[in-house]
């Protein structure tokens, strides 16, 4: 199996580690986090450090995947560690559904229950939460975020580091601008 780091200890790391220990793919090592001074465990894996020393864990790991929901930072670290010579997973809990026709990017992750419909595309680092549903021909670029239950009817787009929260939802063919949020209850006309 191929070894992995979890970049990210919070709740989204330990939820894609889960996801990880279900799947046979990977071997997870552990976990780098910055916000845990001292070196801790999580489960039965440890913290090995934090990011800021990024080359030193290659001995550790082949693979990571950043598990960390702000997008922005999730971009800035997948390349500090693709730039270390890393391969980025794309991990998926085995309770999605991905369409055989769909693309789907490095560094992604697709948790429970999620849905990626008919020739639907997602970039590089997107995250795809619980129970939510990318439709068919929906396209998420590079970064963005689909919080739990969101969901974008059929043709619509994600741009860049945009993020829909969770419960949220869009209409078909919307499209959301680069690094834009959509909080529930808010409704985006094409």
């Amino acid at each position: 199996m191929k070894k992995i780091i979890v970049i990210g200890a919070g709740g989204h790391g330990r939820s894609i580690a889960e996801s990880i220990k279900l799947g046979n793919e990977f071997e997870l090592v552990g976990f780098l986090d910055d916000s845990f001074p001292q070196k801790d465990f999580i489960w039965s894996y440890p913290i090995l450090g934090n990011t800021a020393q990024v080359a030193q864990y290659r001995n550790h790991a082949e693979w990571v995947i950043v598990a960390i929901g702000n997008n922005k930072l999730r971009s800035k670290l997948i390349a500090e560690f693709n730039g270390a010579g890393f391969k980025l997973a794309t991990v998926v809990h085995p309770t999605a559904i991905i369409s055989p026709s769909a693309l789907v990017g490095v560094g992604t992750a697709i948790m429970a229950g999620a849905i990626i419909g008919t020739e639907a595309e997602l970039g590089v680092g997107v995250i795809v939460n619980s129970g939510a549903n990318v439709d068919h021909h929906c396209k998420v670029a590079d970064y963005g975020h689909l919080g739990v239950n969101a969901c974008m009817a059929g043709g619509s787009i994600l741009e860049e580091g945009a993020w829909i929260q969770a419960g949220a939802a869009l209409g078909y063919g919307v499209k959301v601008p680069m690094h834009q949020i959509v909080e529930p209850g808010v409704g985006l006309k094409a």
